[in-house]
């Protein structure tokens, strides 16, 4: 008998069943362990089959890869010929479109030619208002056909009535070169070599070679200057007001540079060259109508920025206006210099006037230069000495009409005498800027006239007489100004048919003085402070001629 304390094992638990074991317990055991066999050998067989189908779908896959490695650039390059095909279709159609288009295509009609309404009626006629209250533009004209075309470019000043231009084209002729005119006063530089297409002049003018000058009768060029100088008025011209009887009339809108414009045709303002008939032919926006009418380009300011017209002794005739190009123009010395604001004279101007003639005695003469254009066919220049103190002149002086001529002219207490001699007698020089006259003076050839006969011995005894007594009658400073590189106050006095300005420097000493001549141009005597010979007086071997006043004969 075991008497450890080790418990035995439990036989009854471990103990395995028979196979002829017959009772309820064994054979329920049995049920499940059979049961058990077959969901296993059933899971095994399920697990198969999932492989097996991936391995077969794997290899269908594999296979539709090949196939399609084996077919697919052919397919491709199939598609891409078809898409090709269809896009090259696809543009001949637009371009049959496009051209069956284009072929039955027409533009609108332009508008026909109207009468103006009231508001471009009320434009037109405020047109040359708006001109003169913009003062200025800068302008761009050609005028006539072949050979005989001229072309202008420059500006025009409608608050002064002065012209400021480059005179070019194969017509220009005798005028080509600069053009001032102020008024009815016309001064040109010519300047022969100068090539033949215009460009604007400059802005300070040229102070030398300015000549007065008169264009020959039916010269193609003067109802053109005629007609930029007309374009302005102070009111408003009532015969381009839009009325049943008005000829004016709209005719089309153009858009320039300058913005949309209406094109307006019209009669040329009242007083302007009328505009004669042209050649039959189709109209234009470049030319006038076939009936001759003026076309303006009008904007909605009442600004004119180009104007076509024909003129008498011209032909057709085109301006050009840039309404932005408007520097203050300088008129040249011949048509009074630059403009100022006249006034009474200061305290301090006044007594510089009055100290003027004993001052000038105090210095005793000066050399002096004359630039006189006296009348259409009279310019001078000069060169020669003047003295306070003996009031005495002597002067030698060219006509540029007459290049190889001098005069001689002497002035002293007495009068004028003067005598015409060869330039190579008298020391030559140029016409523009003559020798002063020889020493001593010539013994014969002199004849003797009467001071104040023309506007030369006027100007030389206003000059010799400013030593003695000064201006007289009432006087305004015009503007300050420069001479000989000194400030100088300009001074005019005189009655109105015999205007004189003196330059008079702050030191009180003259510089200038200027004559308004019967042409309506200024002529003037530069001086300057200097040494003069002493001279003798006047011969008188001649009595002296009678001499009508103002006159230009020399």
């Amino acid at each position: 008998m075991d008497t450890s304390p080790t418990p035995a094992p439990d036989t009854a638990r471990t103990a395995v069943p028979r196979p002829d074991d017959t009772s309820p317990a064994s054979a329920s055991a049995a049920s499940r362990t059979t049961g058990g066999a077959r969901r296993a050998t059933a899971g095994r067989r399920s697990t198969a089959a999932r492989r097996a189908a991936a391995a077969q779908s794997l290899a269908e896959n594999r296979e539709t890869t090949r196939r399609a490695d084996t077919t697919g650039p052919a397919s491709a390059g199939r598609r891409r010929r078809t898409v090709l095909l269809l896009l090259g279709l696809t543009a001949v159609t637009s371009a049959t479109a496009l051209v069956l288009g284009l072929l039955s295509w027409a533009p609108d009609p332009p508008e026909p030619a109207r009468p103006l309404t009231v508001t471009e009626g009320e434009r037109m006629a405020a047109l040359r208002v708006t001109n003169l209250r913009d003062l200025r533009a800068g302008v761009r004209v050609t005028a006539g056909t072949g050979a005989t075309r001229i072309e202008l470019v420059g500006w025009v000043d409608w608050s002064r009535s002065l012209l400021y231009l480059d005179v070019g084209g194969p017509g220009a002729g005798a005028e080509r070169g600069l053009l001032q005119r102020g008024g009815p006063v016309l001064m040109i530089r010519p300047d022969p070599v100068a090539v033949p297409t215009p460009a604007a002049p400059p802005l300070v003018p040229p102070a030398d070679r300015w000549r007065l000058h008169r264009l020959a009768p039916g010269a193609h060029l003067a109802p053109v200057l005629d007609l930029l100088l007309d374009l302005a008025a102070d009111r408003p011209d009532t015969t381009t007001r839009t009325a049943p009887s008005s000829a004016a009339r709209w005719i089309a809108r153009e858009t320039l540079p300058a913005g949309p414009l209406d094109v307006i045709q019209a009669p040329l303002p009242t007083g302007a060259p009328a505009a004669t008939s042209l050649a039959t032919g189709a109209p234009s926006a470049a030319t006038p109508a076939p009936d001759g009418e003026t076309r303006y380009w009008l904007d909605q300011d009442a600004r004119l920025h180009k104007l076509v017209t024909r003129l008498p002794g011209a032909g057709p005739v085109t301006m050009i206006f840039n309404r932005a190009d408007r520097p203050t123009l300088r008129p040249v010395d011949a048509l009074g210099g630059r403009s100022g604001l006249p006034r009474a004279l200061t305290d301090a101007e006044q007594r510089r006037l009055d100290r003027l003639p004993a001052r000038l005695r105090a210095q005793g003469g000066a050399t002096v230069t004359l630039t006189a254009p006296m009348g259409t066919d009279t310019n001078l220049r000069g060169a020669g000495w003047l003295s306070w103190t003996a009031r005495t002149a002597y002067l030698a002086v060219a006509d540029l009409g007459v290049p190889d001529r001098r005069t001689l002219l002497r002035r002293d207490a007495a009068g004028l005498a003067r005598a015409d001699l060869p330039a190579v007698a008298v020391g030559g020089g140029s016409p523009e800027a003559p020798n002063r006259p020889p020493l001593p003076p010539p013994t014969g050839g002199w004849r003797n006239t009467r001071p104040g006969g023309d506007d030369l011995s006027l100007l030389v005894d206003a000059a010799v007489l400013a030593g003695s007594v000064g201006p007289r009658g009432a006087t305004s400073r015009v503007r300050e100004d420069i001479a000989a590189g000194r400030t100088v106050d300009v001074i005019e006095s005189g009655p109105a048919d015999a205007r004189l300005r003196y330059w008079i420097d702050r030191d009180g000493s003259l510089r200038r003085l200027e004559l308004q001549t019967d042409a309506g141009a200024w002529a003037h005597l530069d001086l300057y402070p200097a040494a003069v010979p002493r001279l003798a007086a006047n011969p008188r071997s001649v009595a002296p001629r009678p001499s009508a006043p103002r006159s230009n004969a020399r």
